[in-house]
Formats: structure tokens, sequence, C-alpha cells
């Protein structure tokens, strides 16, 4: 990626119409597998009725607005509720549902019965104490048999999530107090950035960069497509790439093996490349620590509570509802990224690709090739730029 950069910026301002086709195709093709991401993602995050309610909710609401607070605040609040339900409002709910039916289902009192019918000998009824000691062994039983078979289900602690077989991780504990202080640190780390960015006027483009490397590296949540549209706006937004060298960048870091987080690298050599090319090294450096410091060191100084804290039932219902709300986003992705696919000499800056119907027959294709047919990923990426050619060469020139 660190080389890509370096060619692109002595790349003309203005390509051959070809080459414009060519990255259409990449990137139509690249919202077919974030798409397919998104279905793969949501099959494992859905489990109930709810976490597909945060789901949709997720998506709707990334499509509607972005902040940089935004998405964080719907993570916190989805991982409330999940916790809220599990743990509470959910057995209280049940509990009145079962309480509505034993109300219905209750049968009339005997008096009403001999009202009802007036027919029968009043000799051949029977008293209601009569009925009430006739009836009481079945209750006895049925009580008996309901606590035996309540009482256990309500004992019974909810499981760890159990280690995946065949990885050892004895020799990679970390003690509960270098893991909190690692946590303290980074928080504290992470807030320092914020009131910095919030508090000076100029700042060098370089803190700059690994500010808004590291900002996106705290707040994404749920893989790596999620982040390509929040780093659209963290580096095209103040100029410092253009957005047909984003998406030029976009169209390679699909088609190539790795996280998508590499692509920090071509947005720091470039975004430096426009202030001082002497830094750009340094640029594709602090954007690479950037965004991958948060993931790494959190992950790591929370090693020392995992074990604890995958047994407390809130934690693991707070992480379910994180979850399903992250895929979500990867559904805005989705859509972020169709509204700037479509390249063209007058609209460099891309454009919807649903101005051609190609590039949504490219979309799916690449969804179907690689659901279905288990295409790879680089090979479908590519089959969508071989695609946008032979589009430019039909009906494009």
């Amino acid at each position: 990626m660190y080389g890509l950069a370096l060619g692109v910026r002595h790349v003309d301002e203005f390509l051959p119409e070809p080459v414009y086709a060519l990255l259409s195709g990449l990137n139509a093709s690249t919202v077919g597998l974030v798409a397919l991401a998104s279905v793969q993602l949501a099959r494992k995050a859905i489990t109930d009725p709810l976490t597909r309610i945060l789901v949709t909710f997720g998506a709707c609401a990334g499509l509607c607005y972005n902040a940089l607070w935004y998405f964080p605040t719907l993570l916190v609040a989805a991982g409330i509720v999940t916790s809220l339900w599990d743990c509470w409002a959910s057995a209280k709910i049940q509990q009145l549902i079962r309480r509505v039916k034993d109300v219905r289902a209750r049968p009339p009192s005997p008096g009403a019965e001999e009202a009802a019918e007036p027919g029968v000998p009043m000799e051949t009824l029977k008293s209601d104490k009569e009925v009430e000691e006739e009836s009481a062994p079945t209750q006895r039983r049925q009580a008996s048999s309901s606590a035996a078979s309540v009482t256990p289900t309500a004992r019974t602690p909810t499981p760890p999530i159990n280690q995946p077989s065949g990885i050892d991780i004895s020799g990679h504990s970390i003690s509960v107090k270098v893991g909190l202080s690692m946590i303290i640190f980074f928080f504290a780390t992470f807030t320092a950035f914020v009131t910095l960015r919030g508090t000076l006027s100029s700042v060098p483009l370089l803190f700059s960069l690994f500010n808004n490397m590291f900002l996106a590296g705290t707040i994404i949540f749920g893989g790596g497509p999620v982040v390509i549209p929040l780093l659209r706006d963290y580096v095209v937004g103040p100029g410092w790439v253009s957005p047909r060298d984003f998406l030029i960048g976009l169209a390679v870091i699909q088609a190539m093996p790795g996280p998508n987080f590499n692509f920090a690298v071509y947005l720091g050599a470039l975004a430096m490349n426009g202030y001082k090319s002497h830094l750009t090294p340094a640029g594709a450096l602090v954007a690479y620590l950037g965004i991958f410091f948060p993931g790494l060191f959190l992950s790591i100084g929370f090693q020392s509570l995992w074990r604890t804290l995958r047994k407390r039932r809130a934690f693991v219902s707070a992480l379910r509802g994180i979850n399903a709300t992250a895929v979500g986003f990867v559904y805005t992705a989705v859509y972020r990224l169709w509204e700037i696919g479509y390249l063209t000499p007058e609209a460099t800056k891309g454009i919807s690709l649903a101005q051609e119907p190609w590039w949504l027959v490219v979309a799916a294709s690449t969804f179907v090739a690689a659901e279905w047919f288990a295409v790879p990923a680089p090979v479908a990426i590519l089959s969508g730029g071989v695609a946008g050619l032979g589009w430019w060469g039909a009906v494009g020139r």
C-alpha cells in the first residue's frame, strides 16, 4: 500500500476513460463483497428477535447521521438495552404473559355452573368444599412438578463462553493489575487526544493524522468494512487525500490480503505527500500505528479481565447487543460505498453506482459468485474490473 501511494502521487489528475471504467468495476465488486460480509455477519449476530431489531437499528441509524461521537454512543446504548433485557425485562414480561394466560384459562366458579344448568338436581352437585378436597392432591402434584421444572433453571448460572478447542492461552495470561493499568492509560490517552483536537486551533499535520486514525481505530467495532466511510470523512474531508485517490486505494485494498486497516498506510503517505513529500514514510508509519494501536492495546489489557467478565451474564449480554448493532453499521458501509463508487472524467469525486445499471449487475454477480460458488475475494474483485473494461468497450466509448 505504501508503494501504491508513491505511484499514485505521480498519476495525472485526469485519467483515460478506460481507467475510470476499470476503477468503477472494482468499486462495484467491492460493494458486492461488503454486502456479502454484512449478510454473513448478521447470520452469526442474530440469535433472537432483539438482536434482529438491533441489526436493523444500527443500519438505519448509521444511514441517517454521521458524527465522531455518534457510533460509540449507539454501541453503548445497544449494550445497555441488551443487558437490561436479558437480566431483567425478559423475565418480567414472560411472567406477565403467564399471569394473563392463567387468568384467561381459569374455569368458572361452581356456583356459576349451577346457575347455568337449572335442570340438574341439587343432590348431584358437589359443594365447593368437596371440589376443593378432591382437586387438592392434583394441584399439589402440579405445583411440585412445576417447582421441579422451574427451580433448576432459575438456579443454573449463565454458561461461560468456551475457549475454542486447540487454543492454549495459559502462556498469555496478563495480571489484573497490568491489564487495568493498560486500560486506564489508554482511556486517559484517548481523552487527551480528543481534548487537544477540540481546543487547539493549529496542530501539525502528523499529529492530526495520528489523531484521526487513532479515533477511527478506537470507535470502530464490527470489522474492516465499517471503517471505510469513516476514513473517507477523516482524510478526504480535510482535503488531505483527493476523492479519486481514495477510491483507487479502496479498489486495490479489496483485492489484497490482510485487514482493511492496512488502507491507513496508503492514506497516511498520500496525506503527507501534499504537505511535505519527504515525510511520506513518517505519514505511513503514523497512520499505521494510530489505527492499529487501540485494538491491540485494549485486547491485551482486557485479557486479564476476560476470564472473569465472560462469566457475568450482564457483560456477555452487553457484548451481544454491541455486536449486533455493529453488524448494522456494515450495512451502512454498503450504502455509503455505493453512493461514491462510480468514477467518470466529469465526476472524479465519485457518484452513485445507480447511475449505470451495469454496476448493479457487477455488484450482484460478485455477491453470488463469492457466496454460492466460493470464488476468492481477489478473483471476484479483479473480475469486476474486467467487467468494467468490458462495459467501456461495449457502450462507454
